[in-house]
C-alpha cells in the first residue's frame, strides 16, 4: 500500500480531482494506493468545486464527497509521497512541517509540466484540461514508483 497526500492551495479544484483518481489509476496499473488531498490555505470542510466533481464524474470518478482539509503534521507523517501542484506548494510544505526529506514532488513534472494550473472560475473546458494533466502525470508517477 502506497500512501499519496495530494495538495494544492484550496483543496478544492486540483488536489480533490487527484485524490479520486490515484486508486483507480493504482489499481489499473496493479498497485494499491490510498490517496488523501489537503490545502494550504487551511480551507475545512468545503466541497470539491462543482465542476471538478462534474469531469471526475465524466471518468465515473466521484468526489462528491469530498470536504477539504488543511495539511497537517499527521498527514505529512502518513504520506510515502506528497504530491504538489506548484513549486509554492513545495515551499509551503519543506518550510512548514517537519520529515518531507524526498517525498515532496511535483506531480506536474511527471507529465511533461512545470505546474498544473489551478483552473478555479475557469469555464468547464479548463476543468477537464486540468483533469487530463492530472490524470497524464499520475499516470508517468505510478510507473515510476518503486513497487512494493
Amino acid at each position: 500500500m502506497t500512501n499519496l497526500l495530494m495538495i494544492c492551495t484550496g483543496n478544492i479544484c486540483r488536489s480533490p480531482m487527484a485524490e479520486g483518481l490515484a486508486p483507480v489509476l493504482g489499481i489499473e496499473y496493479g498497485c494499491q494506493i490510498q490517496s488523501k488531498s489537503a490545502s494550504t490555505l487551511g480551507l475545512l470542510n468545503r466541497p470539491a468545486d462543482p465542476k471538478s466533481v462534474k469531469v471526475c464524474k465524466e471518468i465515473r470518478i466521484d468526489i462528491s464527497q469530498h470536504k477539504s482539509q488543511p495539511i497537517t503534521q499527521e498527514l505529512i507523517d502518513w504520506a510515502d509521497y506528497i504530491l504538489v501542484m506548484e513549486r509554492k506548494h513545495a515551499q509551503h510544505v519543506r518550510m512548514g512541517y517537519e520529515n518531507v526529506d524526498d517525498k515532496v514532488l511535483e506531480l506536474g513534472m511527471f507529465g511533461g509540466l512545470t505546474s498544473i494550473k489551478d483552473p478555479i472560475g475557469g469555464w468547464t473546458y479548463r476543468f477537464r484540461t486540468c483533469r487530463k494533466e492530472i490524470e497524464r502525470s499520475l499516470r508517468n508517477f505510478i510507473q515510476q514508483m518503486p513497487k512494493a
